[in-house]
């Protein structure tokens, strides 16, 4: 017991040090998760050795991925699904299966390392829903159009590959397969059914429990805690990933209280995001062998570029096809498209279940864990600096440089400052107001002329981008407070 006492006092260190960690990193564009994937790989069994993953740390790494499932399922709006953005977003995910189960079958590469099996082609196909939430939420995404589309076709990237494992990684039988996973499909609707029917009836018992929501009994946390090791158990019962219990907990969840709980909400990020989930990452960190992952450096750029291709380009042309549904700019379908290629939860998952049925070597297991830890930082940094750099309107600023090659410098000056304009509008309303008053009392000068047209240039992008947003330039001149995303 001190050994399992030991290494849950390392990770739930690292776990408290990681946030301020990530606040001290200038910009702060390395997310805490990938922190804690280092943190594990550099303290684990394959680094110094501090950290014993031992059953004890297993248990609770187990409920920290659980957890982290429970809250991706509960994000999901089940009308969402149902509408317009959700089937496209499940004909995109179809699309992406179609493409990376022909990569994997035909491209001689990955015939070659060996993992030209089921597990790779689902691995490729993934988002980390679970994994993003946090990072959209630091970085002011949810609610915005763009938080909206990555949840759309990032449920798909996370529902998908969960009921592509159950099914295609299955050791029985088809026919027992589809008998199993009917089985547990109707264990989860009798799950929804019951509190929704007492909610409607007003029952006794349902008053009994929101009463007792917030006192000593807390009533509500404990029934959603016993729904979610309830699910995970029947998975494993049934042979089936645990994720797929977590999964279907959340979104059972959802169903039950459509509109949300605050009060529930915290509590259970207080216990996910506070305790189980950050050992969660920690341990998945320890499971990577660094070593082995710097001996097949190949696989491991490989597999990352597979993934922005397979995952991100679809997302890209769904989105670029759909613009009448979603009239998103060409740069913020690139920053949706990079986030949707995050990938690691699954990307654990199905790899552990593939090491543990011997069709994947544990070195190979382990590079394609690195090159999802990788991608946890790597698509929200690519996908911040895209917006970063749209604001600038590079391809505009080469033609303009094209056209006039000798005041490049100029050119170049004016496109940073009308970027500066946009991320301060206080100071854009100023230098507009400072200019109508020069202009009434006795004209512009060259100089005042020139901040004219800055002005005028960055009017005409926020109008771009209201209009983006859905509203109105003509009622509306300021961009919502929150619109500077993705922030680092």
């Amino acid at each position: 017991m001190t050994q399992e006492l030991v290494s849950l006092t390392i990770i739930m260190a690292v776990a408290a040090v990681s946030p301020i960690v990530a606040q001290l990193i200038p910009g702060r564009f390395i997310p805490q998760t990938v922190l804690l994937l280092a943190a594990g790989a550099a303290l684990g069994p394959y680094g110094l050795g501090v950290i014993e993953v031992n059953d004890a740390v297993k248990l609770l790494n187990e409920l920290g991925m659980a957890f982290l499932f429970l809250l991706a399922g509960y994000e999901i709006d089940p009308k969402r699904l149902a509408g317009h953005q959700g089937k496209v977003g499940l004909l995109t995910w179809g699309i992406t299966l179609g493409l990376a189960w022909l990569v994997v079958t035909f491209l001689p590469f990955f015939t070659k390392q060996g993992i030209n099996g089921v597990a790779t082609v689902i691995a490729l196909t993934t988002t980390a829903l679970g994994t993003l939430m946090p990072i959209l939420k630091e970085r002011n995404l949810e609610g915005t159009p763009i938080g909206d589309a990555i949840i759309s076709y990032g449920t798909w990237g996370e529902l998908g590959p969960i009921l592509a494992m159950a099914i295609l990684l299955s050791t029985r039988t088809g026919w027992q397969t589809m008998l199993v996973l009917g089985a547990f499909l109707a264990i989860c609707l009798l799950c929804a059914m019951l509190p929704t029917k007492a909610l409607k009836t007003g029952h006794r018992l349902y008053r009994f429990l929101t009463e007792n929501a917030n006192t000593s009994s807390q009533t509500l946390m404990r029934l959603t805690t016993f729904l979610l090791i309830f699910l995970v158990t029947i998975s494993a019962l049934f042979e089936l990933d645990a994720v797929l219990g977590a999964f279907a907990a959340g979104f059972i969840l959802r169903y039950i209280i459509p509109d949300g709980s605050k009060s529930l909400e915290m509590k259970l990020e207080g216990v996910g995001y506070g305790f189980l989930i950050p050992v969660f990452f920690v341990v998945s960190g320890a499971a990577i062998n660094v070593r082995a992952v710097a001996g097949r450096p190949a696989l491991l750029v490989a597999f990352i570029v597979m993934l922005m291709l397979i995952r991100a380009v679809p997302v890209y042309v769904a989105l670029s096809l759909d613009k009448r549904e979603n009239p998103l700019s060409s740069h913020h379908r690139v920053t949706v498209a990079l986030y949707c290629t995050t990938a690691l939860p699954i990307i654990v998952a199905v790899t552990s279940l593939a090491v543990k049925v011997g069709t994947m070597q544990g070195d190979t297991a382990s590079t394609l864990v690195a090159a999802g830890a990788i991608t946890v930082f790597l698509m929200p940094l690519l996908g911040s600096i895209t917006y970063q750099v749209a604001d600038v309107h590079p391809v505009t600023a080469v033609r303009e440089i094209a056209h006039t090659p000798s005041d490049w410098r100029t050119i170049v000056l004016e496109h940073a400052q009308v970027r500066a304009l946009l991320h301060h509008q206080d100071r854009l309303k100023r230098m507009a107001e400072t200019l109508e008053s020069l202009e009434k009392q006795e004209g512009l000068n060259g100089l005042d002329s020139r901040r004219a047209e800055l002005v005028e240039r960055a009017r005409l992008e926020i109008d771009r981008q209201l209009k983006e947003l859905g509203l109105d330039p003509q009622l509306t001149t300021q961009l919502p407070h929150n619109y500077r995303y993705p922030k680092n």
